[in-house]
């Protein structure tokens, strides 16, 4: 029987990083993935996939929309061909997933594939696609078996009309009229990859704003810009219903007013959220504890009730984000090692690849109402910024919220071009304790989006933005 020092069960972007870290740190190290292709959801179906059609689509849209604007003349129809568009997506991701495997043989980890389950604490069954298995003992676990998409009680997911985003990033047609439940991340995303490419898209959501757990100014700005697009929005809506009538799908929904309503499209996007998945791991034949929702319960050390084994990433509380998974991961890895590490989880970025995008960080403006903390608040438009014009991006803002007393930067909220990579900006200076002061003194390179941080620092400061 082979015996490891660490096993991870589970190579998504928690399970392979804590891998990683793990043979760094000198650990003999095994990686469990159940399915032929290592990265999880994220490489597979869900981050690198999701951001490749949006890419796409978004080509397609500036071909169709801007580019005669910028002098770019195109004789002839522009068509697109959804095959190639999916054909590229899929080697977008043979070549990501490849690169973990590079990376799983350059750091001498050893890769298990089937389904990895617990006969005990320290013995891991892996059962293979042809019904073999193999037996391994290990000193230590790490589960990292992430999550699942969610569904209604009521609705029937029959993978063909009624999808999740599984099969909403392999469709062999663009839909006429989607209909997408859930006005969160995934559901935006993948609607507004359908609507650039000429599909209807109708989102219905439960709460009164999309994006319901990031800042409100932020939703608003969302919306906005998304409407301008074509989408159309339901918002306060519950979903009662959702019938399969062949070649077309049926949602039935009371509306704020308790009146009920329907829509009628030829497919369905169901994208209410995502669930710990711990199916098939026989958590309970090594007594781990699971929560009523499905979670497994660490402490925080990211320890389970057991003390060899830990948890990381989607299938423990917290955002259900790739990179929380990777700290994690890095975490678990370094605490086994018997280093110091940390995690500060009012730090971890939230992000939504829409366009614009809108990406957080810290406090929302909702939050710190809630708990009391007084504030001051400074924001600028992206449309007051020579970078935006120039490039025709100039929807959104950054908004940038401190203490009133210390001026301390308490949260960062930004809605434009590029905010998923601007928002590294202000969890830098947010690690470091920066208030909007030091932010505003900072010279930022002009002409960039960035420039919006310093505007938006300086208005925090007491109103001296300098561009409006």
């Amino acid at each position: 029987m082979n015996s490891y020092d660490v096993t991870i069960i589970g190579s998504g972007p928690g399970g392979y990083v804590a891998a990683i870290r793990c043979a760094q740190l000198g650990m003999k190290t095994a990686l469990i993935e159940k399915y032929s292709t290592l990265g999880g959801t994220c490489l597979n179906v869900g981050c690198i996939p999701s951001k490749a059609l949006l890419d796409s689509s978004h080509h397609y849209e500036d071909a169709i929309k801007h580019f005669e604007e910028h002098g770019i003349e195109i004789s002839g129809e522009v068509k697109v061909s959804l095959e190639k568009m999916i054909a590229r997506k899929e080697k977008v991701v043979e070549q990501t997933t490849g690169g973990i495997d590079f990376l799983m043989k350059k750091n001498k980890i050893e890769v298990l594939n089937g389904l990895g389950s617990f006969k005990d604490a320290t013995h891991i069954l892996i059962t293979k696609e042809d019904g073999s298995s193999e037996e391994i003992e290990t000193k230590n676990v790490i589960v990292a078996t992430g999550s699942k998409p969610s569904t209604l009680p009521f609705i029937t997911i029959d993978k063909e009309r009624v999808i999740t985003s599984t099969e909403a990033l392999k469709l062999k047609e663009i839909p006429k009229h989607l209909v997408v439940i859930g006005g969160g991340v995934i559901g935006l995303e993948l609607g507004q990859v359908y609507r650039r490419l000429g599909a209807e898209v109708s989102v219905i959501e439960f709460m009164d704003r999309i994006i319901p757990t990031m800042d409100k100014a932020q939703s608003k700005e969302l919306t906005k810009a998304m409407k301008k697009q074509g989408v159309k929005f339901h918002l306060s809506h519950r979903v009662s219903g959702v019938t399969n009538n062949g070649n077309e799908v049926t949602v039935t929904a009371t509306d704020k007013k308790d009146r009920e309503v329907s829509f009628t499209g030829d497919y369905c996007l169901v994208s209410v959220g995502r669930r710990p998945f711990t199916d098939g791991l026989n958590a309970e034949n090594a007594g781990i504890k699971i929560t009523e929702r499905g979670q497994i319960e660490v402490n925080e050390h990211l320890q389970t009730n057991i003390a060899n084994i830990y948890a990381i990433g989607d299938v423990i509380k917290g955002a259900m984000l790739a990179h929380k998974a990777e700290e994690e991961g890095v975490f678990v890895a370094e605490t086994l090692a018997g280093q110091k590490p940390h995690i500060d989880y009012n730090l971890i970025p939230g992000v939504v690849y829409t366009w614009p995008e809108v990406a957080s960080v810290g406090k929302t403006e909702e939050q710190l109402i809630e708990s009391g903390i007084k504030y001051k608040s400074g924001q600028f438009p992206m449309r007051a910024l020579g970078r935006s014009r120039a490039s025709g991006d100039t929807d959104g803002f950054v908004k940038i919220l401190s203490d009133e007393t210390t001026d301390e930067v308490l949260g960062v909220h930004m809605v434009g071009a590029r905010v998923a990579d601007l928002i590294a900006e202000a969890v830098v200076a947010m690690e470091y304790r920066a208030s909007a002061e030091d932010i505003s003194r900072m010279s930022h390179a002009h002409p960039t989006y960035a420039e919006a941080v310093k505007e938006a620092a300086l208005a925090a400061t007491g109103d001296r933005a300098l561009h409006i």
